[in-house]
């Protein structure tokens, strides 16, 4: 069987450079036999998680829908920019919803997170890549059942890295992020 894969960057941004690296990691992980769904968060608009607005409204229709892709695929490919040094919110308001359990699951399921992998990259303009955030991600993930695999990768200087089509123009660097895709899609089948 085919592990099933799911793309996404944790910036909102339609131009984001992390949504561009996370396809080079995709076309990785493809080419090792994986099938990859990229989506864009903005095309989930979630609000702020909030108990109260919960507990009056529910889930809403986008929550449930990446809910549901998110249970339909064996692992994901996240590309997080980094935001003062650590996560973004957008991802992290992503992950609270998605960990909620919903009606006939038993509380802190997960069933979204265990027994799925991940592996963790970012992009940035600045020197770092992104490096100081990817920890965070690697904690808030692990500590709700995902097998992050240990290699990551940050790419610093983004804006020379990406050409106008969104292709990472650097060889080393687009190997580097191809090969952590194909890690993931080998490890994954591994496991399922």
């Amino acid at each position: 069987m085919a592990p099933k894969l799911l793309a996404f960057s944790g910036s909102l941004r339609r131009d984001s450079l992390n949504a561009k690296l996370v396809k080079v990691a995709a076309e990785g992980a493809r080419s090792a036999g994986a099938e990859v769904t990229y989506v864009h968060l903005k095309d989930f608009p979630m609000p702020v998680y909030d108990q109260d607005w919960f507990d009056e409204h529910g889930f809403p229709e986008s929550v449930l829908n990446f809910k549901g892709l998110m249970k339909d695929h064996h692992g994901f490919l996240i590309a997080s920019p980094e935001y003062n040094g650590s996560i973004t919110g957008a991802l992290k308001n992503v992950i609270d919803w998605a960990s909620r359990s919903e009606p006939g699951e038993s509380p802190l399921a997960l069933s979204c997170f265990k027994g799925k992998t991940a592996a963790i990259m970012a992009t940035s303009p600045g020197g770092l890549g992104g490096i100081r955030g990817l920890p965070h991600v690697r904690q808030i993930l692990e500590g709700i059942g995902v097998l992050v695999i240990p290699q990551q990768k940050a790419v610093p200087n983004a804006y020379k890295m990406f050409n106008d089509v969104g292709q990472l123009t650097d060889d080393s660097q687009r190997e580097g992020i191809e090969a952590l895709g194909r890690q993931l899609a080998t490890i994954t089948a591994k496991l399922i």
